[in-house]
């Protein structure tokens, strides 16, 4: 009888060519499973929650791995200490437990948030962990263009293409910039995401906010479903998935 184990960790994603296991580039997911196969002395295959692209961080990622063997509390909060000796600095293990069979981590996760950071001016110490992006924005603007966006369900014109999904529908429940004196702060929160729609989002926001793009030219970006009619997405640092919540947990 399998036993599912679910690991809560955070990662930088500066040093990973993303989540996804690939040849020739160093992912996350290959990291963590060379790490629990040798520590558990067994082949250890791993779930995440989701994909995150290159250079991409988590502050909040779950993935599972199954095994026939059942392991203490204790003995997880131990091989938990084991692997953060193990990996780089760049991941963190926050907890490893047992969790019910038909808990998956990536498809009973209920909603993901992320956030984008925008630096306004230059920092050498988060050139890793932010766009650095000159010139004036007109935040006001860019919120309601939040609004328009939680208007809309299919999201097609913010997607990669032949990305295999079934569908490109999303529900967004959250959306909009916060200003600091040095950086924008792009929160969106919905159940589903797809592969670069966020840096997307993004990318056209700032187009509003240099008053290039109207509201109504936005809405009709959404309207005709069309990736090549939005804005360029934004580079892959400025990005954090900050938030993966499960109703079980």
């Amino acid at each position: 009888m399998n036993h599912r184990y679910l690991v809560h960790l955070a990662y930088h994603g500066a040093p990973f060519h993303g989540w996804q296991k690939q040849p020739n580039a160093l992912s996350v997911q290959q990291l963590l499973e060379e790490g629990f196969s040798t520590v558990l002395r067994q082949k250890i295959e791993l779930t995440g929650c989701g994909r995150t692209d290159t250079g991409v961080h988590a502050r909040d990622f779950y993935a599972h791995f199954d095994l026939n063997i059942v392991y203490s509390q204790e003995f997880l909060d131990q091989l938990c200490f084991k692997m953060n000796r193990f990996f780089p600095t760049s991941v963190v293990i926050f907890r490893i437990f047992e969790v019910p069979i038909d808990l998956h981590a990536r498809f009973s996760a209920v909603s993901r948030a992320y956030r984008y950071y925008l630096n306004r001016q230059k920092d050498p110490f988060t050139t890793d962990q932010a766009f650095y992006l000159f010139g004036n924005l007109d935040v006001d603007l860019m919120n309601q263009a939040c609004e328009v966006l939680k208007q809309h369900r299919d999201f097609s014109c913010f997607s990669k293409s032949n990305t295999q999904t079934k569908t490109n529908n999303c529900i967004i429940t959250e959306a909009y910039w916060d200003q600091t004196d040095s950086q924008l702060i792009f929160f969106v929160k919905a159940d589903r995401f797809l592969r670069n729609m966020v840096r997307a989002i993004v990318g056209t926001m700032i187009e509003i906010g240099q008053h290039k793009l109207s509201l109504e030219g936005f809405q009709n970006i959404l309207e005709r479903k069309n990736r090549s009619l939005a804005g360029e997405s934004v580079p892959p640092q400025g990005l954090f998935l900050e938030k993966v919540e499960y109703r079980e947990l």
